[in-house]
């Protein structure tokens, strides 16, 4: 066999894997977020998403247009059925944002704090001050340090997820602002990064997993109850109503070829009396879907064996029994 020949026969007995993978959700943590799905992913096999990456802008999390700037950084630590949970461990403001805020004449001080919270997280910061105008390196160290001694009582006194809600919505930069102030003006105060480095105590609190997912499948059904279904007697009436139209066609096509004058009224009464009962066939096949439609206000009582069962054919149910029998299984 030829070279080529032989790779492309080796090509063709190679196994696709992208046939093997499989779609997983990815769900935010329990705690603030409630699980909830923030994006999907694939795989082979379950072991090879834990410890993945997933960023999303904050924008897209929480709603806020304002966090358009911002970056969510989660990773995935379980993988539950078609589910990938995440933990958090950081956010990141995007650095164009930040080499726009940087000026000539403005004064800029960064700081890296390392702390732990009241739960045990061992987590990174890094905030930035952008003062109003050019201001002395000494002036910078004492806003440095003022910002540091902050933090660092801020993260010692609360929890991982408190931190995370204070460096997300802005309440720890309003704290870091309003101290820095107090020696020079301040522009801009902004936590530009946070870092997961030891996890500590889990937090328990907070709907499980399977408590969102039962609230998920309800609100899916509620959606698809809303959704007005087509009747059955439009259904019926549209389909005899094609059926006259093509009458009405063919009729016409008759009479052309047969080149049936106005004069001929015996044929042309025959015509006109084709189409009115196709007409009344409309009107009546109307007026049995009606009866037999399966409304919730339908009297089940008054109707027939046979009309229940075309009830129950068109609910996709069983036809078998007696009529008390069908009339149960319509008010399930």
């Amino acid at each position: 066999m030829a070279k080529g020949a032989a790779a492309r026969a080796a090509a063709r007995r190679q196994r696709d894997k992208w046939k093997s993978k499989r779609w997983y959700s990815i769900r935010a943590p329990r705690n603030p977020w409630s699980f909830k799905t923030i994006g999907e992913t694939m795989a082979e096999e379950e072991e090879m998403l834990v410890g993945r990456h997933y960023e999303i802008l904050q924008y897209e999390l929480d709603g806020d247009f304002s966090k358009m700037n911002v970056k969510v950084k989660f990773r995935i630590t379980e993988v539950i059925g078609s589910d990938a949970l995440t933990e958090y461990i950081g956010h990141e403001i995007l650095k164009d944002h930040i080499r726009r805020q940087v000026r000539r004449e403005r004064g800029k001080i960064d700081d890296t704090i390392d702390l732990v919270t009241k739960d045990g997280y061992y987590i990174r910061v890094k905030p930035m001050m952008i003062s109003r105008n050019r201001i002395k390196a000494s002036q910078k160290q004492e806003m440095r340090t003022q910002a540091r001694d902050l933090i660092i009582k801020f993260g010692a006194t609360t929890t991982w997820v408190d931190m995370q809600k204070a460096t997300l919505d802005g309440t720890l930069e309003t704290q870091i602002r309003e101290a820095a102030s107090k020696i020079q003006p301040v522009r801009d105060v902004m936590i530009r990064r946070t870092q997961l480095i030891q996890s500590g105590v889990e937090v328990s609190d907070g709907p499980t997993l399977e408590e969102i997912i039962s609230q998920e499948v309800e609100v899916k059904k509620s959606e698809e109850d809303e959704e007005e279904p087509e009747g059955l007697a439009d259904t019926v009436a549209e389909a005899v109503e094609d059926v006259v139209d093509e009458i009405k066609e063919a009729v016409s096509e008759v009479t052309g070829e047969l080149k049936i004058g106005s004069g001929t009224t015996a044929v042309d009464a025959a015509v006109e009396g084709a189409i009115e009962v196709a007409e009344e066939i409309v009107d009546s096949v109307k007026e049995v879907a009606e009866a037999i439609s399966g409304d919730s206000d339908s009297d089940y009582e008054s109707m027939t064996v046979a009309e229940l069962k075309v009830l129950l054919k068109e609910a996709g149910k069983p036809v078998s029994g007696k009529k008390a029998e069908l009339i149960e299984r319509l008010k399930e």
